[in-house]
């Protein structure tokens, strides 16, 4: 089936129907109420009210005609291409709503060249007005750039000098306080030695009031010791003469 239109710019687009008896002619569609039929055939038999007015190029006439012949009925016919023509017709317009003709093509094209022309000449415009302005507005802000440059530089080389003469004093206190710890520190270590010292002196002293104190109670113990055995000795021979007297008298 051959597909077209009296728009300008597009082109049909083609469907051979596969029956031999259909020929192919630029029918136009009538308005509601008005048949369409091929040149030459009867007004009665195989018409069709068809809406729109868009050509088509295949005969609507022969179509049913077709289908007359395979056992449809003229009215049946009728509906049936109606129908056919009603879903090309939508197909068209959905197709014609992404697109645009040569004429409409040409205009925009002539609108954006146009426009571009405009967009050119103001860009001359600015080129010579504002960006003469900006120019200068980027030369007044490099000085002031520049400027804020030294004096931030001034500041960090006053910062510097600070911070050197901060820690040259920390480290002077730092010094000083290290070598007044180690002098502390020596003082203790004097302090500590004379403290062993004096407690070896006590410790020597006690070791020699103990081994006197031990030789004395050693000294004690032995007359301890001999006067024990003297008392025993003597009540041992006290205890025998007694024995002795006992047993005479037994005797």
């Amino acid at each position: 089936m051959l597909l077209g239109s009296s728009r300008a710019g597009w082109m049909p687009l083609g469907w051979p129907f596969p029956h031999k008896n259909v020929g192919f002619f630029s029918g136009v569609l009538s308005p509601p109420g008005v048949s369409t039929s091929a040149p030459g055939s009867s007004q009665g038999k195989g018409s069709v009210s068809l809406l729109g007015s868009r050509r088509l190029f295949f005969d609507t006439h022969a179509l049913v005609c077709l289908l007359e012949e395979n056992g449809f009925t003229t009215q049946q016919s009728e509906v049936i291409v109606s129908a056919l023509v009603k879903i090309m017709n939508t197909n068209l317009d959905m197709i014609y709503k992404d697109m645009v003709t040569k004429v409409q093509q040409e205009i925009a094209l002539q609108q954006v060249m146009s426009h571009i022309g405009a967009v050119k000449k103001d860009m001359i415009i600015l080129e010579k007005s504002e960006f003469s302005a900006l120019r200068s507005e980027n030369e007044k802000i490099k000085l002031e750039l520049q400027q804020i440059k030294k004096q931030v530089m001034d500041e960090i080389t006053k910062v510097r000098a600070d911070n050197k003469l901060n820690l040259n004093l920390e480290k002077s206190r730092v010094k000083e306080l290290y070598s007044l710890n180690e002098r502390k520190l020596l003082e203790m270590r004097t302090e500590i030695v004379e403290l062993h010292a004096q407690q070896d002196r006590a410790l020597t002293q006690t070791d020699r009031k103990i081994d006197t104190e031990v030789a004395d109670l050693k000294t004690m113990l032995e007359s301890h010791k001999l006067d024990n055995i003297k008392y025993l000795a003597g009540s041992v021979f006290t205890c025998l003469t007694v024995a002795l007297g006992f047993y005479r008298l037994w005797i």
